[in-house]
């Protein structure tokens, strides 16, 4: 690839916030605002788009390129594949940044380029609040696989893990084989009395991330109490199959997996354990969502081309 002298912007949008960097001969600092914002008419892009602008023009003034637009921008973005209507996302972007060249992306896309550090056959899951996988050729095969939700699916998030151990906690509170008295003392301590549970889990506008706090508590158990430890080995077992089959068909794929409960050794190693089971094995990963959309960003200002795909990749 040739080097061209063009800045650069990739900007990541995520529920916990506006991340944005720019590359122009080197990578400039990351810059960060609110995340994703919900309205009566969905999420609320135009003021995404006013808040990346913000940051791109700080980016500017403090960079050699000053106030000369980018020659692209490559928006990543959480909640894609479920608005009507993307080309609109696109328009705004475009109209917003002003960059010769825009790209909208799905995070999941932006995500797996950022682990594998390429645009290849690949695919990856991502293991917090939430879980979904990705896999792609670039081409033909474009599969996301689960991302359901903590109430429909997210198998093996930190969400479902952490509900599973109130489950297990309640059933030793209610004296019910396969409960965990351990597990239960530590989410009383964390969240107050079981009859409040309910409400914390349940009718709170923030349930995911409530029971993602559990996650912790599940993870620190495991050493010691076989109920917590099964629940581990399945949440890594549970990630393993997503990713299998979001590779699934792929020639040659790089598997990669990121997300914080990773770092718990019982849920890395069953993921692991699952992979090699199928005769797969995951490779480091390298980055995040934004440093792939960066990555997609200076693959398109050098090779001026991208692959496109109606749901996962637009550029205009």
């Amino acid at each position: 690839m040739s080097e061209r002298a063009g800045a650069v912007v990739a900007v990541d949008v995520g529920g916990s916030g506006l991340r944005l960097t720019t590359y122009a001969g080197s990578p400039g600092p990351v810059l960060t605002a609110p995340g994703v914002r919900v309205g009566s008419g969905g999420i609320d892009v135009a003021a995404l788009v006013a808040d990346a602008r913000s940051l791109s023009a700080s980016a500017a003034a403090e960079s050699a390129s000053g106030a000369v637009p980018p020659e692209v921008v490559v928006w990543s973005m959480r909640g894609l594949l479920f608005l009507a209507d993307r080309t609109d996302v696109l328009r705004t972007v475009a109209e917003g940044l002003g960059a010769e060249r825009t790209v909208v992306v799905s995070d999941a896309v932006a995500n797996l380029v950022g682990a594998t550090g390429r645009i290849g056959p690949g695919a990856v899951v991502a293991a917090g609040t939430g879980a979904v996988a990705f896999g792609t050729d670039f081409d033909r095969q474009w599969r996301r696989v689960d991302g359901w939700g903590h109430v429909l699916g997210d198998a093996g998030s930190a969400a479902t893990l952490g509900m599973a151990g109130l489950r297990a906690a309640l059933r030793a509170h209610d004296g019910l084989p396969d409960g965990s008295p351990a597990l239960l003392s530590a989410a009383t301590d964390l969240l107050g009395p079981p009859e409040g549970w309910p409400r914390l889990v349940m009718t709170s506008r923030d349930a995911p991330e409530r029971l993602a706090s559990v996650a912790p508590l599940v993870t620190a158990a495991a050493a010691g109490d076989p109920v917590a430890h099964a629940l581990c080995v399945r949440s890594g077992t549970d990630l393993a199959d997503s990713l299998l089959r979001a590779a699934e068909g792929l020639t040659d794929p790089v598997l990669a997996a990121t997300g914080g409960l990773l770092s718990a050794a019982p849920v890395a190693d069953a993921l692991d354990a699952r992979l090699a089971d199928a005769g797969a094995r995951r490779t480091p990963a390298r980055g995040g969502a934004l440093d792939g959309a960066l990555l997609l960003a200076r693959h398109l200002r050098d090779t001026g081309a991208l692959p496109e795909h109606p749901a996962y990749l637009l550029v205009g």
